[in-house]
């Protein structure tokens, strides 16, 4: 037999039924769209970082392109602090800091955007998952469109700054498909590291994958500018054809197919919070 719902008399006399509280301690109608008084006085990159839509440098831009209204105006300064009761909202949507953090790993395909989301259409990491992930989450870091591999996707803001700055030396290794031979002169001047249009490419390793043509490199590296890999083989005259994330912060491939997203078991998320210092 179900459970009878408990009720209470009103003050009228007459029997109310008692709402049971949320997964979060409050019914719906006790929660309010607005900043909650623990966020009172943070920035509002920060504030956005922590909803779920953007790391924090990320967030930076969306609020600087105007994506962001506090109290229904336009807020284009990410160092606004946030009052309690603000109502903050992204693309028109009240955004709130996420609850509970949640760490999803994808092995990303090919031909797929690393955003949020694309003005031309375009499919993103985001409709990979939509089905898969109730949570709002976004991408740590980018692999350009014709890359493939390991992606981070979490709504921790905190972690994708640290996982995404050069200070906290994240290592990722590339598998790399070249279309010609890389000497061994050109494999030395990648590890002694180049002199690129924007500034030096320090790489941590560089050698070629066991048992495949020496048309293949693994590169291991810890900068994240746009496109590095396929721009240090490009400076040298080579083009990638392939290019693989197969290891990003102690997280590898196995058992996780292309185009597949799994949760971080919590040995994983313990290990890349030590690499982080979070």
């Amino acid at each position: 037999m179900a459970k009878q719902m408990r009720r209470k008399p009103s003050a009228s006399g007459k029997p109310k039924t008692e709402r049971r509280p949320s997964a979060y301690g409050k019914t719906k109608a006790e929660r309010r769209p607005s900043a909650p008084e623990s966020t009172e006085g943070m920035r509002l990159n920060k504030y956005v970082a922590h909803c779920g839509v953007a790391s924090r440098r990320e967030a930076a831009e969306i609020v600087k392109q105007g994506h962001i209204t506090v109290n229904s105006v336009v807020e284009t300064e990410p160092f606004y602090q946030i009052k309690t009761g603000d109502i903050v909202k992204y693309k028109g949507q009240v955004i709130r800091p996420e609850v509970r953090r949640v760490y999803y790993l994808m092995n990303k395909p090919k031909n797929v955007i690393t955003t949020t989301s694309d003005e031309k259409g375009r499919k993103t990491v985001l409709d990979l998952v939509a089905d898969r992930v109730e949570e709002r989450v976004f991408p740590v870091g980018r692999l350009d469109r014709d890359t493939t591999g390991l992606l981070l996707l979490t709504n921790d803001g905190e972690l994708a700054l640290k996982m995404t700055h050069p200070s906290y030396k994240i290592k990722k290794i590339y598998h790399a498909t070249l279309n010609k031979t890389v000497s061994k002169e050109d494999l030395e001047k990648i590890r002694a590291g180049l002199e690129l249009e924007d500034g030096p490419a320090p790489v941590d390793a560089a050698d070629y994958i066991i048992e495949r043509p020496h048309s293949e490199v693994g590169l291991t590296v810890h900068i994240g500018r746009n496109r590095i890999v396929r721009r240090i083989f490009e400076h040298l005259g080579y083009e990638v054809l392939k290019l693989d994330r197969v290891y990003l912060g102690g997280l590898t491939k196995k058992d996780l197919p292309r185009g597949f997203v799994r949760r971080l078991t919590s040995q994983e998320l313990i290990m890349l919070k030590h690499f982080t210092g979070k």
